[in-house]
């Protein structure tokens, strides 16, 4: 009888365990579709929210593969980045690059040139809010080198 209690908690341990597993790859929203355009590396993109007349407010969710990143860029109106999972980085020009993590919330000011992305171990996922639409989301500029990407960090 002890053998059977002790192969029953061992099976209900293992099947917890699997599921734990496998719950922790799953981020808060789908991955969306691959994208090159404007990025280094693999990207996925999910559309979170279109600009309308009420919200004016675009939103998406971003996962970025290790080393993965966004070319250069800037937002009119600024743009808010909700770091849901993994460790990346950001820089604005001219300055270190910032080791970002899992639970951070990082504002980009209107018109200042910056990218952001996984560090080169780690994936990074991240909601962006690119709040006053009506002024443009996102205006892409040059590809981040790998010498800029491996630059000085924070």
């Amino acid at each position: 009888m002890k053998r059977i209690i002790l192969m029953t908690l061992a099976s209900s341990v293992m099947i917890q365990l699997s599921v734990y597993a496998q719950q922790k790859d799953i981020g808060l929203f789908p991955k969306g579709k691959k994208t090159t355009a404007s990025f280094t590396g693999t990207v996925w993109v999910h559309p979170l929210l279109a600009k309308d007349s009420t919200f004016n407010l675009v939103a998406g969710s971003v996962t970025f593969e290790p080393g993965a990143r966004s070319f250069w860029h800037t937002h009119k109106a600024g743009q808010i980045l909700l770091i849901t999972n993994g460790v990346g980085y950001t820089q604005e020009e001219g300055k270190p690059i910032r080791v970002i993590r899992k639970g951070e919330v990082i504002t980009c000011l209107p018109n200042i040139k910056h990218w952001h992305g996984a560090s080169s171990g780690s994936p990074m996922t991240h909601i962006s809010l690119n709040p006053n639409a009506d002024q443009g989301v996102v205006t892409w500029l040059e590809p981040v080198t790998d010498l800029q990407y491996k630059g000085p960090k924070q």
